[in-house]
């Protein structure tokens, strides 16, 4: 091969702890117990290479390479007596915190971009909107049926006492408002519809359940004048 032919490539970090990271994971040593001067060799080693073949030298880079020189400078200083040892700070200690809190990022970004990938296997599909729609005749809004309603809620007060819990469903309240307006002879005025229920959670189901057969026109309500009552009929008859 010849020297024309011949290319180094020279790996490229995204700043000076990345670099520092790589360092220590190659030479597989303890991130609490830096060896300094091997890490700091290295480490200009590369800052060399960068300038040798006129790649810009970022200034952080440049930051971190005096910072290991200071470190490694007070590293090589006298020990002080055994009494003050302990009081003595590690000059590493500030660049392990450093790295450590960069490990941490960056295992984060990692993660943050593994779920990223699992995400964009999936498309989603905006929620459909379902509004129910309830058909009412002129002049009369839902707003009026629930003035309606809180006016029995408020009448019927002092008639429900605090029962034990029952389940009683959507659905058989409705065969029940059904049943109650063909013995009335398919007609009935609307407070009429919550005589029968024993408790508030009843009287709360005997609405959703007015609201469902008003939506599948097996009822029919009507106001004669404004303000007037509303009465109760039977619908449309569905199979």
């Amino acid at each position: 091969m010849s020297t024309a032919e011949y290319k180094v490539r020279l790996e490229t970090f995204e700043g000076p702890l990345a670099l520092l990271m790589h360092l220590i994971d190659k030479n597989q040593v303890d991130i609490y117990d830096i060896p300094i001067a091997a890490i700091t060799e290295q480490y200009l080693e590369y800052i060399r290479a960068m300038e040798e073949f006129n790649i810009d030298v970022a200034s952080e880079f440049l930051v971190m390479a005096a910072t290991l020189l200071l470190i490694k400078s007070r590293m090589l200083l006298p020990k002080p007596p055994a009494e003050q040892l302990a009081d003595e700070e590690d000059p590493r200690q500030e660049l392990v915190q450093r790295l450590l809190e960069y490990r941490r990022f960056k295992q984060m970004a990692a993660t943050l971009e593994e779920m990223l990938r699992a995400r964009e296997q999936y498309v989603a599909r905006p929620a459909a909107g379902f509004a129910a729609k309830i058909v009412l005749p002129d002049g009369l809004r839902l707003d009026d049926l629930i003035e309606a309603f809180a006016a029995v809620w408020e009448s019927a007060v002092d008639e429900y006492a605090l029962i034990a819990r029952e389940e009683i469903s959507v659905q058989d309240k409705m065969q029940d408002i059904l049943l109650l307006l063909r013995k009335q002879g398919g007609r009935l005025e609307f407070a009429q519809t919550f005589i029968r229920s024993g408790s508030r959670t009843e009287m709360v189901t005997s609405f959703l359940a007015l609201l469902e057969l008003i939506r599948l026109k097996r009822i029919r309500i009507e106001q004669e004048r404004s303000f007037g009552p509303i009465y109760l009929s039977l619908g449309e008859v569905v199979h």
